[in-house]
């Protein structure tokens, strides 16, 4: 992959096995000492879902995304994508990259697993707090099933974006959706995507559940967390229709499918709450217009939480 293809704010950081894409955006700290923004994507997904909030975020604050192993313009490790071994690699990437400022992740989705297993790998010494957006709780699957077989039955050949509404409400650029969108149809996508989705991201909640990171609450101490939980009904709503309306499904699997949505806030909000007890300074906060995708159709309710964030540090950092 030649380096000239990269836009100007990357740069390929080779982590010992491979290179992983770290772009950056704003300025330069003035001191090692001033946190900073990594944001770290959900299973399936690269650097560029986090466009809006990147721009909303504006000029005073130095933020980095980037690109997990296979996905857009990183390689591809040797590895399998397991939660751990993204965890490590991300280790690596601060490491190496050096990134040595307070850190302020931002994680969707998946990210919230990926995030408790780089604690678990490094301590939360470098983290000054955490947003976590519609981030997926060690417990999840045993409350909600996010792959319902008859969910999914009901919703083939639907297309997702659309019903969940990101395509209409998203908050990128033209060029920017373009951009995120053309990155999944690669063959380099699909091919990861099948790694993490299919073979590691379920196994993932167990091998973290086992680690018992529950126990030792408040996990990050008085560092604030800042939650945000997405409104599930709102995808799950919009695949049901889309998929009614193509002819799919039996009426009881519609009727199942019914149950389920009128059931899956209530279960993600006790969800979020369990994040909560993550510090002794938290804050839930709803995005009522969102489905789980925030970050692209609220952007700035992630922005609001990040600002809460370094509102709310402690007084030492």
């Amino acid at each position: 992959m030649a380096s000239s293809t990269l836009p100007s704010n990357d740069r390929l950081v080779n982590i010992g096995t491979h290179s992983l894409a770290l772009y950056t955006h704003g300025p330069e700290p003035s001191s090692s000492k001033d946190p900073v923004v990594l944001f770290i994507s959900g299973v399936a997904s690269d650097a560029l879902n986090w466009q809006a909030v990147v721009r909303l975020l504006g000029p005073s604050l130095r933020s980095y995304t980037y690109d997990r192993s296979g996905y857009h313009n990183s390689e591809s490790s040797p590895l399998a994508p397991s939660a751990e071994n993204v965890a490590l690699e991300l280790s690596l990437l601060i490491e190496k990259a050096p990134i040595p400022n307070p850190l302020i992740l931002v994680v969707h989705s998946w990210a919230g697993v990926l995030t408790h297993e780089y604690i678990a790998l490094k301590g939360t010494g470098q983290i000054a707090g955490l947003v976590l957006v519609d981030a997926n709780h060690e417990t999840a699957p045993l409350v909600m099933d996010v792959n319902d077989p008859i969910l999914w039955t009901v919703a083939a050949g639907v297309e997702p974006y659309s019903a969940w509404g990101v395509e209409a409400e998203h908050k990128l650029t033209q060029e920017e959706w373009d951009a995120f969108r053309a990155a999944e149809t690669t063959e380099k996508f699909k091919l990861i995507e099948r790694k993490e989705d299919f073979e590691n991201y379920m196994p993932s909640f167990e091998t973290l559940r086992k680690k018992e990171l529950s126990k030792k609450q408040p996990l990050v101490g008085d560092k604030p967390v800042y939650v945000i939980r997405g409104t599930r009904s709102r995808d799950w709503s919009g695949l049901y229709k889309a998929g009614v309306a193509k002819g799919n499904g039996t009426e009881e699997q519609r009727s199942h499918v019914r149950e389920l949505i009128k059931t899956v806030d209530a279960k993600n909000e006790g969800l979020m709450k369990e994040f909560l007890k993550l510090s002794t300074k938290s804050e839930l906060v709803f995005a009522t217009e969102s489905g789980h995708f925030v970050q692209m159709t609220q952007p700035e309710i992630v922005v609001d939480g990040v600002k809460w964030v370094l509102d709310n540090l402690p007084a030492s950092s």
